[in-house]
């Protein structure tokens, strides 16, 4: 016998503030605290792909970044941060999506309040880690994390908002 499973709305809702609360615990930490450097030194002594990633250099906020300037290391570390920022809020403004859709009936208003909120919160979460020892507040990191909560906006707004009623 084959079963349909639906999430609830409200379901949606409690996720999303779950990734929000693993987002809050995260910006409490320092760097040093949350450094995977030691893992990466670990588990990737051997440095696979260097020299394919030592032509890579960019700026972020005020930092330039390359293998170059901050090693290789820091340089796999940063791409590691960057994509967990991205991919949670991703899944934040994903779940968001899901949560309102059913009450706000407009798919424009959900999209642009699911968009808002996961925005507003990153906004938060970046004057969180101001006030946080150790850490540095970026505006590219709110750009990034808005990028991701579009992303899944749109990909579950599109892709699945026919099958997902």
């Amino acid at each position: 016998m084959k079963r349909n499973f639906k999430l609830s709305a409200n379901t949606f809702l409690l996720l999303a503030l779950l990734v929000m609360l693993i987002l809050f615990i995260s910006s409490s930490m320092t760097y040093k605290q949350q450094t995977s450097v030691p893992f990466l030194e670990k588990y990737l002594s051997a440095e696979p792909l260097k020299n394919t990633l030592s032509g890579i250099s960019f700026n972020y906020a005020t930092e330039k970044i390359s293998i170059a300037e901050v090693g290789y290391f820091k340089f796999v570390e940063f791409f590691m941060r960057k994509g967990a920022h991205f991919f949670f809020y991703c899944l934040m403004g994903t779940f968001f999506y899901l949560g309102l859709k059913k009450r706000l009936g407009s798919i424009w208003l959900t999209i642009g309040i699911a968009f808002l909120s996961t925005v507003g919160y990153a906004a938060l979460d970046e004057i969180h880690e101001m006030i946080t020892g150790g850490r540095t507040p970026l505006f590219q990191d709110v750009i990034l994390d808005g990028a991701g909560a579009l992303v899944g906006i749109l990909f579950v707004g599109i892709y699945f908002g026919r099958k997902i009623k």
